[in-house]
């Protein structure tokens, strides 16, 4: 992995694969210190919120500035993220870190990184391997943070020799903050690369020609984002501890296996968008994997959630790299760090406002709401998109 493009999709494999342990573990840590449902969710919508607004940050008045350096920023915030959630263990401390730092809920791509690697892959990679690039990117993500599921049953294993929930819990933390420093040192191989030279007229906006197109956009995407938060991943986890009494052990390797799925979609949703075009392939894998998450509401048994949930996982994750591919490639040059922000952005606003809602609906007892909330909303938003951008194509589409 020597190109530019390689170190963004180890520094992305590295990130992933403690962002698999950490949301699985952080409901079982944060109800160990005695907190409700209603009280995860609360670090869980602040986490997103605070991701939120960094991204923007960096996405607005990262434009023309060093990359490299704002990802080594990024990870060296991971590793003190990590130390912090170590130490603490008071629930004012804990919300203010989840805010500040990098502690991801969704155990997705939701993080101040995203729109710094997407603009380094997409000007690392030609316009006609763009969505295989994105592919690959996201591939490689989900593989590691299957792994990094799987890890989660770290502290089950240490039980073993006589090491309690809690403390095993603060090492996992330990093991998060030295994956940020691995980060960091791959991301300090990339590059650097040359500073465009300032014009001396009054500088471009970060959005021009592009404008309408990427707010339209990020509109939808919106929609999409506070329907996933539903679910985010330590909700998920949550919901499935507290209606099936699922074990940390047997909910380690269920994330594991939707992440493997996961990572399998991304290659097919590349081949299927060469195909039939970008905005079909979110649309048409998106729609069924909301009716089997419907349905795993309303699942008689812990065997129908678990198979309808990995359903869901094979095709819920094939708008990612095909939603990456189509923002970046509707823009201009650019305009690319902007875009990816701003549309990255009302996706984790969106997003942080529905787990505590999802903690809510636990604590008074409506524990299938948080399914059907996301289902239903997921429909409706692919729907919408269909209609406002079936027309709308990426170059590589209309020859």
């Amino acid at each position: 992995m020597s190109s530019p493009a390689g170190k963004v999709y180890l520094a992305r494999a590295i990130r992933d694969f403690g962002d698999g342990f950490v949301a699985i573990l952080l409901p079982v840590y944060l109800t160990s210190l005695g907190l409700s449902a209603f009280e995860v969710g609360l670090v869980a919508t602040l986490a997103l919120l605070g991701t939120a607004i960094l991204t923007l940050a960096v996405g607005l008045l990262g434009g023309d500035r060093n990359h490299r350096l704002l990802l080594l920023a990024a990870s060296a915030l991971m590793a003190a993220t990590g130390l912090a959630y170590a130490a603490a263990s008071d629930y004012a401390i804990l919300l203010v870190v989840a805010f500040v730092g990098t502690i991801n809920p969704s155990g997705g791509s939701t993080s101040i990184f995203v729109p710094l690697e997407h603009t380094l892959l997409t000007g690392a990679v030609a316009a006609v391997e763009r969505t295989r690039a994105f592919a690959r990117y996201s591939l490689i993500g989900a593989f590691a943070g299957a792994l990094g599921s799987l890890f989660a049953a770290t502290p089950e294993w240490l039980a073993l020799f006589g090491i309690g929930t809690l403390p095993a819990i603060k090492l996992m933390f330990l093991a998060y903050a030295a994956l940020g420093v691995l980060g960091g040192l791959a991301y300090s191989r990339i590059p650097t690369a040359p500073r465009m030279p300032r014009s001396q007229s009054r500088p471009a906006p970060a959005l021009g020609p592009s404008r309408r197109i990427v707010y339209r956009l990020a509109a939808l995407f919106s929609i999409d984002a506070f329907a996933g938060g539903f679910v985010v991943q330590s909700m998920l986890a949550l919901w499935l501890f507290e209606r099936f009494d699922l074990s940390l052990t047997a909910a380690s390797l269920f994330f594991f296996w939707t992440g493997i799925l996961s990572a399998f979609s991304f290659p097919v949703a590349a081949w299927i968008g060469s195909r039939i075009g970008l905005v079909n392939t979110m649309v048409f894998t998106h729609i069924p994997s909301s009716l089997c998450l419907i349905a795993a509401a309303f699942a008689p048994s812990l065997e129908w959630a678990l198979g309808l949930l990995l359903v869901r996982a094979a095709l819920s994750q094939m708008d990612v790299p095909t939603r990456s591919s189509y923002v970046m490639a509707v823009v201009t040059e650019a305009e690319r760090p902007a875009a990816a922000s701003v549309t990255a952005v009302p996706r984790s606003l969106a997003s942080a406002a529905s787990p505590v809602l999802a903690g809510a609906l636990f604590a008074a007892g409506y524990q299938i709401w948080p399914l059907l909330l996301c289902g239903s909303l997921k429909i409706f938003y692919d729907l919408l998109l269909l209609a406002a951008f079936r027309n709308i194509r990426p170059p590589e589409e209309k020859s």
